[in-house]
């Protein structure tokens, strides 16, 4: 599969990549569907149906406004916070959804269909678990005699990845073919190393050889620069929301506070504090997340801190980091997050990023190890020792389970993603102490994930039907 660095790090709105971009992108694409046919104008009605874990944590992860904001035809990778507060508490106050009114060019000058239709609309199928995938939506359009215009099926696969049932021959298809045009293809870590090696490419660069298949030079660094931007203003937002975050369960933000205290005890920063603030960078960004912030899925936004903490440790704590100009800076970052979005293409292939499918192992996990390999590739790290480097944060995070409170990408998720960015650094630093040579392959650790992830029970999954999620009393 040809899967980009910008399919791994997109652009959208907290708190789920697969539990709330990925259903708005369905929305999305559904209406979008309708208008190019022609069929908006007929539009008078909606049935929505969420199965499995859409339905059973949509709540927490808000699935249910992400639908209908899709189905009003915004778009994660450039909707703002403010515009989904504005559109929310319309459709609230009216019960009405304006379908297809965000659409712009795609509605071929159709007009928005006004119908009837909000969350209590939704039909929940918790039980019901779709077989291509636990995350499956079903849009339909009716007409005024009640009659279906359009059906679709549609599933969230992880990190804003959707699928359309049906379409998946031809999804295969063409990225079989992108494939083919790559002049060094991978889809394990064995054959990433063998290109690295027969043809003195690091990591960072084979990937970039890759991606310039589809864009140019000057593309790739700048759309990659804006993934930065993103990240940090992210972080930085953050920084300045003061309470508790929505969902009910009052967690205190933190991110202020400590961002106080920091700069109080470190005005100068102090490399013996590193670790405090890669703690603060994470915890910021998924607060950030959890209030449905602009983030980037990184590869999903549950996972969404560790990589921008890591990415802090790299532009800030590295050998040389202080005197870098704005571009050796912006060339250490795109690195990063090539060699980053070449490890992440390994998970994709060989397992999944969906917590929903295999755990948080597949989340917080893969993040901790594409962040790793991003660290090592930067350091100086040969692309045996950037492998190894993924191997031992993965390795290390085998056997996590996704069970989050009340189904909220707060308690552990916003901790978790600080403690895993640590466990990147650290891996980092092991691999690069030795020689890359290692008992235990990425390969063999990914298939581990992908097999451990087939024997957990589903309430370990992104169900909040076990774990903490059951023995925690959310108050």
């Amino acid at each position: 599969m040809a899967i980009s660095v910008f399919d791994l790090f997109t652009v959208g709105i907290g708190p789920s990549s697969s539990h709330t971009v990925g259903p708005m992108r369905a929305g999305h694409a559904f209406v979008a569907g309708i208008a190019a046919r022609g069929k908006l104008a007929g539009v008078a009605g909606l049935r929505v149906d969420l199965f499995g874990s859409l339905a059973a944590t949509g709540h927490g992860h808000g699935t249910f406004t992400a639908v209908l904001l899709g189905l009003e035809g915004f778009d994660p990778e450039t909707v703002l916070p403010s515009e989904v507060e504005a559109a929310l508490a319309r459709i609230e106050e009216t019960g009405e959804l304006r379908v297809g009114a965000e659409l712009g060019a795609a509605a071929n000058g159709a007009e928005p269909a006004i119908v009837q239709f909000g969350v209590a609309d939704i039909v929940l199928r918790p039980l019901t678990v779709l077989e291509t995938h636990t995350n499956g939506m079903r849009f339909a359009a009716l007409d005024a005699a009640g009659e279906v215009l359009d059906e679709q099926t549609y599933y969230s696969v992880g990190g804003g990845f959707i699928v359309r049932d049906g379409a998946e021959e031809k999804i295969l298809d063409r990225l079989a073919e992108q494939l083919a045009e790559q002049p060094y293809p991978f889809t394990t870590a064995a054959e990433l190393l063998v290109h690295s090696e027969s043809n003195g490419l690091s990591i960072a660069e084979v990937m970039f050889a890759n991606e310039l298949v589809s864009r140019d030079e000057e593309s790739i660094c700048s759309g990659l620069a804006h993934i930065w931007d993103v990240m940090e203003g992210c972080k930085n937002s953050a920084l300045t929301r003061t309470g508790v975050l929505p969902g009910g369960l009052n967690v205190r933000r933190r991110a202020p506070e400590w961002h106080r205290k920091l700069s109080e005890q470190d005005p100068d920063r102090d490399p013996v504090f590193w670790q405090e603030w890669i703690n603060l960078v994470a915890l910021a960004v998924n607060e950030e997340n959890a209030s449905g912030g602009r983030v980037v899925t990184a590869p999903t936004n549950g996972a969404a801190g560790i990589i921008p903490a890591v990415l802090f440790y790299a532009t800030h704590y590295a050998p040389g980091a202080a005197t870098w100009s704005p571009d050796e800076k912006q060339r250490v970052v795109v690195d990063f997050l090539l060699a980053a979005a070449a490890i992440g293409v390994l998970f994709k292939e060989q397992a999944s990023i969906s917590g929903a499918e295999v755990g948080c192992q597949g989340e917080v996990g893969s993040a901790s190890s594409m962040a790793a390999a991003g660290l090592a590739q930067i350091l100086g790290g040969t692309p045996q020792q950037v492998e190894n480097a993924a191997e031992i944060a993965m390795e290390h995070n085998l056997g996590l389970t996704c069970d989050p409170i009340g189904g909220l990408v707060q308690i552990p998720c916003i901790e978790r993603n600080a403690i895993a960015a640590s466990k990147a650094i650290n891996a980092a630093k092991m691999a690069l102490m030795g020689d890359g040579e290692h008992h235990v392959t990425l390969d063999e650790v990914i298939i581990t994930m992908r097999e451990t992830g087939k024997d957990m029970s589903d309430k370990y999954k992104e169900t909040a039907r076990g774990g903490l999620a059951v023995n925690v009393i959310e108050c």
